[in-house]
């Protein structure tokens, strides 16, 4: 990478209905030595996504909540966005380094587990520096021209980062997998009742030890995180099926009342269910990631 100097590339991939469950937005190397490289974490947007960004020589700044850190050579920045944090280069500094953010609900599972786990400051291993390196290398030179193959290169980078953290964390990566384990049983059974006490069940932890893990995993209650699944599914379902009725499709998606189902709907989008279908809007849930 540093052979070839520094670039970037900013991965723009065709929008659809089929979202993958991880896809890179950006990445690049760079050499940044004046004071406008200057990033607010709550002023790009509300579309979330993730920043990894390994110093190579240099140092940084990042100030994440209300703590202040440097961020020094042979470190690795980790944040998620929109969020309260920012991070810049002071005047007369210097601060090579290289990224990759990425989106989409499994690497923003995998990056909210690690900060909930390291905070935004990691000491990775020199083989998990040179892979993620690597990854961000084929997505410039042409890894990124097709959705599959750009998504597969981001997953790869996502564990990658995994692995090193989470294998020297045995217990905690227990009650990562845990999680999933939930989130699975969650996604087989959106169409029935699922009570925060049930899904504590599944996990096999106490109902506040499951809602503190499940919350530093997903960073929402398990009973938002519920909530909003169900809607990803009703506007699947309410785009994808025409021949259902807005009742079939609130009951399928967990709405028992679809007069109730009718206005949280409303409440995310802006519009009915119905108005929804009609007008071919199609829209995406704040994340459930």
């Amino acid at each position: 990478m540093i052979d070839n100097g520094p670039g970037m590339r900013t991965v723009s991939l065709p929008r659809g209905r089929h979202s993958l469950h991880t896809m890179p937005t950006s990445t690049g190397y760079e050499i940044r030595t004046d004071a406008s490289y200057n990033w607010d974490g709550r002023k790009r947007g509300q579309t979330p996504f993730t920043v990894l960004q390994h110093t190579i020589a240099g140092t940084g700044n990042l100030q994440y909540e209300n703590r202040n850190y440097r961020v020094r050579e042979g470190e690795t920045l980790l944040v998620l966005v929109p969020h309260n944090h920012r991070y810049w280069l002071e005047e007369n500094g210097r601060w090579e380094f290289f990224w990759i953010s990425m989106n989409g609900d499994e690497a923003l599972r995998i990056h909210k587990a690690i900060l909930a786990t390291t905070g935004p400051i990691l000491k990775l291993k020199p083989e998990t520096i040179e892979h993620l390196a690597d990854c961000s290398l084929r997505l410039i030179s042409g890894g990124a021209d097709a959705p599959g193959s750009a998504s597969a290169i981001a997953y790869e980078a996502a564990m990658a980062l995994f692995d090193d953290v989470f294998g020297s964390h045995p217990v905690l990566s227990l009650e990562y997998r845990t999680m999933q384990c939930v989130i699975d049983h969650i996604a087989a059974n959106l169409d029935q009742p699922l009570p925060v006490g049930e899904l504590a069940k599944v996990s096999g932890l106490s109902r506040a030890h499951f809602s503190r893990v499940f919350a530093a995993s997903e960073g929402m209650p398990p009973a938002e995180f519920v909530m909003r699944r169900r809607l990803q599914r009703a506007t699947k379902l309410l785009t994808k099926t025409a021949d259902l009725s807005v009742k079939e499709v609130a009951i399928m998606s967990g709405f028992e009342d679809p007069n109730y189902f009718a206005k949280v709907f409303r409440r995310f989008f802006g519009a009915s269910p119905t108005e929804f279908r009609t007008t071919g809007m199609y829209a995406s849930v704040p994340a459930a990631s």
